[in-house]
């Protein structure tokens, strides 16, 4: 199961508040997050580090899909 969210064309903090709050809505979920700017895509990293989710990006286009997992 996961939990996809969608910040494509929100500035910062916005995507980062968006991301925090699905995590803590659904802790033991996946956590998809597709936005569009390298400086948003760079903070939700390190917010996902900081909550000890392991993350992958998946680039397409001028678009990010990251794709965040929770620690067992």
């Amino acid at each position: 199961m996961s939990v996809e969210i969608d910040v494509r064309g929100l500035s910062c903090p916005i995507p980062v508040v968006k991301t925090k709050s699905a995590m803590e809505k659904n802790p033991a979920e996946t956590i998809i997050v597709l936005l569009e700017s390298e400086v948003s895509k760079e903070n939700v990293l390190r917010l996902a580090e900081n909550q000890g989710y392991t993350s992958k990006v998946e680039t397409s286009q001028q678009e990010y899909r990251l794709v965040l997992e929770p620690s067992q």
